[in-house]
């Protein structure tokens, strides 16, 4: 069985679902310290003049927080914020009135922790590019140990026999240790065809939502890694 565990994200970019269509189970690593300016509660758009954040401000604690316990700050209006400049920058995008309300009807339960909002999030768009990979929580198994030692403890106690990272593992994962418990380990690729896209050059990384106001029902053919994971061992 073949595993991915990475931290949730605010609407992310194409290449996050990729990853969890590429797995036979996700797990939302959610019980690590929550760290500012992340994609944790952001993301990004396109627009005439680039890229833009949206951005979903969260209570500021004095102590250290994990994500599963970071609050959502409600005080300020973000969700409206959100609204208008999806309609203002992809107005123009020919699918973007089958996607924006049913967007904008989760964003405003208010949901009181951003891993909670960015989960739902993900199911939703995991449901519109039909991804059917069942999703745990990290906190769910009560991973002991650190760094590498910690993701081994999590993927033992699922069952996996198959660890899909991001390509940047590469350069922290300590692979012998992978070896010594039985595990195989692969990277995952990103390298993706550009899709239709307005306002001039086209930018990949950037939300989700821009491939699906763009392409719709055909997001999908514009989902999976031209290139493939790379195995280790």
């Amino acid at each position: 069985m073949r595993v991915g565990i990475i931290q949730s994200n605010y609407i992310p970019w194409r290449g996050f679902f990729d990853f969890i269509d590429d797995v036979d189970l996700f797990i939302f690593h959610d019980d690590l310290q929550y760290t500012k300016e992340d994609w944790r509660n952001r993301n990004r758009i396109k627009t005439p003049q680039g890229w833009q954040w949206l951005t979903v401000p969260v209570k500021q604690g004095h102590t250290q927080r994990l994500i599963m316990e970071t609050e959502i700050d409600y005080s300020q209006k973000w969700q409206k914020i959100h609204f208008n400049r999806l309609q203002a920058n992809y107005y123009a995008a020919p699918f973007m009135d089958n996607f924006l309300d049913a967007f904008m009807s989760i964003i405003n339960q208010e949901f009181s922790k951003i891993s909670d909002l960015n989960v739902a999030l993900c199911r939703w768009v995991m449901e519109r590019l039909e991804i059917r990979t069942p999703v745990r929580w990290s906190h769910e198994l009560s991973p002991v140990g650190k760094k590498t030692a910690r993701l081994i403890d999590i993927l033992n106690k699922v069952g996996a026999d198959t660890y899909l990272s991001g390509p940047s593992g590469a350069n922290y994962l300590d692979v012998e240790l992978f070896r010594r418990h039985g595990l195989q380990l692969e990277f995952k690729s990103y390298d993706y065809p550009p899709y239709p896209q307005p306002w001039g050059e086209f930018l990949g990384e950037v939300s989700v939502l821009d491939l699906l106001f763009n392409t719709g029902p055909g997001a999908r053919r514009y989902l999976k890694s031209q290139t493939p994971n790379r195995r280790v061992g």
